[in-house]
């Protein structure tokens, strides 16, 4: 099974980086922004690389036209993603094109009030997962505490 791990360069991908144990037997590729020190960070996977939209429009339209491109070149059956940037293209469209499970973890900095990518996604996510128990009241019922990634 081909496994998307899509998030923002940083935090959010250091959260996603504590997945791979569990998913090593999988085919997973990343898709992230650039920053240079995460080609020897990603090396052993296969990585996609876009723009840093930085609630940018001309950026964002940048990281759609990638998201399609990569969806249509690996075609995942899950899109995983720990947040931010990158993240509401790919899952939207590859939720759309390609009826790809979507698994989004809510970042660990969100402890009492849900992120932008959150709120977007909850309502297209097959799993939904807080790391933090008093997100449960904010998200509601499809949200499933998972404890923190670590």
């Amino acid at each position: 099974m081909k496994i998307c791990i899509a998030c923002s360069a940083g935090g959010h991908l250091i959260e996603s980086m504590r997945l791979l144990p569990i998913l090593e037997k999988y085919d997973v590729f990343y898709f992230t922004f650039f920053v240079q020190h995460l080609k020897k960070t990603l090396k052993k996977y296969r990585t996609h690389f876009t723009v840093n939209p930085k609630r940018n429009p001309i950026k964002f339209m940048r990281v759609i036209f990638d998201s399609l491109k990569v969806l249509i070149k690996e075609k995942p059956k899950v899109i995983i993603s720990t947040g931010a940037g990158v993240t509401i293209p790919i899952c939207i469209l590859g939720k759309l094109l390609l009826r790809s499970k979507i698994i989004y973890i809510e970042c660990s900095a969100q402890v009492y009030k849900p992120s932008l990518t959150g709120r977007v996604i909850y309502f297209i996510a097959d799993l939904f997962f807080v790391q933090w128990k008093y997100l449960l009241r904010v998200y509601g019922t499809r949200a499933i505490y998972g404890g923190l990634l670590i």
